[in-house]
């Protein structure tokens, strides 16, 4: 691969790790009954009241169980050096950003309360989704030729 692509899917690992610290410092709050006092920022932020609501899992996973693990799979893919790799990073990456913002508009218009966590992991899977375009359309060029 390109060293462009190699500096692209470096950075795509670092968000990866971002994004698994942030749900699993999720994954404890949705299980702890403890307050989170770095969270809780009055009535329009406040992670306790999203991270514990009837919207925090599926079925009986947590969503922040479902963001470490696809942070997780978002990290092994970036670490492959293969064009297919590439191509199913993006693809699992715009599921991950679906997501998100299927859990950023519960957030926005049902509960109507922000979670600082949450909107982290959103810029981190926008910014993941983004790096993974290119990285596909970059890896997927032929190379230059010297005439």
């Amino acid at each position: 691969m390109p060293a462009a692509v190699s500096r692209i899917l470096l950075a795509i690992s670092l968000l990866a790790v971002v994004g698994m610290a942030l749900s699993a410092v999720s994954l404890k709050n949705h299980y702890s009954g403890e307050k989170t006092e770095y969270c809780d920022l009055g009535e329009t932020f406040n992670c306790d009241l999203v991270n514990r609501s009837v919207y925090s899992h599926v079925g009986p996973v947590p969503v922040a169980a479902i963001g470490l693990i696809g942070y997780a799979a978002l990290f092994a893919l970036s670490r492959m050096r293969r064009r297919s790799a590439a191509a199913l990073m993006l693809l699992g990456a715009v599921a991950g950003l679906a997501f998100a913002l299927y859990l950023t508009y519960i957030e926005a218009y049902v509960l109507g309360v922000w979670c600082i966590l949450c909107l982290s992991s959103l810029g981190t899977i926008v910014a993941i989704t983004a790096l993974s375009g290119i990285a596909l359309v970059r890896a997927s060029r032929p190379p230059a030729r010297l005439s």
